[in-house]
């Protein structure tokens, strides 16, 4: 299966996305630069983190308008998965892909440390090795990842099971004070509503190897090849 990880000018985790896919046999990946296009090449794209077009406007906001994502775009409407990280997340907001915004941290500076989620559920190609309220453990590394949209978008969300993480303490227990960025209702991942596409704040890539201190985002790139796979497997 093929992988493509899309580079902006100020993207500084590519190489990561890229290296945590290297860890799969069946996949071959490939960087995209911001200003190509392409047509159904692509089982799944990655949108990493980093500080896009330097950030200058609004995180997000000119990639979000870069030409690569009207074919990223495309993609998302023909069922290919997407997967953007920290500054990926911000940019399928902007792109409208993913509802809401990513606001400025609550407290007004740049948080980057360890921090727990709690994994909401396991009903989707994302969270399929994870148990449901199981608590793992992703670096998070943003100035403005306070997710943030109407009622009416958080109410939907939260009756459709699109929340997949939530900012958590060690047992799993949500509330302000497990929540570093003041999101609403603790939100650090979020689906659209087909389930192919994915946001979210922490850097399950940095967080892919045992030599890291643990291996829990692994487990999230492990469930969406298997589920390629699978997918393959059925259509052959």
């Amino acid at each position: 299966m093929n992988a493509g990880v899309v580079v902006f000018p100020g993207s500084n985790c590519d190489h990561d996305a890229f290296d945590a896919l290297s860890r799969f046999d069946n996949v071959t990946s490939e960087f995209i630069w911001h200003k190509d296009t392409f047509t159904g090449h692509y089982d799944l794209i990655i949108l990493p983190g980093g500080f896009s077009y330097g950030d200058y406007l609004r995180s997000g906001a000119i990639a979000g308008l870069s030409p690569v994502m009207q074919s990223v775009k495309n993609a998302a409407g023909e069922g290919t998965i997407i997967i953007g990280i920290c500054n990926g997340f911000q940019i399928l907001c902007e792109a409208g892909l993913l509802p809401g915004a990513l606001n400025t941290n609550k407290a007004l500076k740049f948080i980057c440390s360890d921090q727990y989620l709690r994994v909401e559920h396991s009903n989707s190609l994302f969270t399929a090795l994870y148990s449901k309220g199981e608590v793992v453990n992703f670096p998070i590394a943003h100035g403005e990842g306070n997710y943030t949209a109407s009622a009416e978008i958080i109410e939907q969300l939260e009756r459709e099971n699109r929340i997949l993480f939530r900012y958590s303490d060690k047992k799993g227990n949500t509330g302000p004070d497990t929540n570093p960025n003041g999101s609403a209702n603790n939100i650090a991942g979020i689906i659209n509503t087909e389930g192919n596409v994915l946001g979210l704040m922490p850097h399950p890539e940095r967080n892919a190897d045992l030599l890291l201190g643990t291996a829990d985002g692994l487990r999230l790139f492990t469930s969406v090849i298997n589920s390629l796979s699978e997918k393959k497997v059925q259509h052959a």
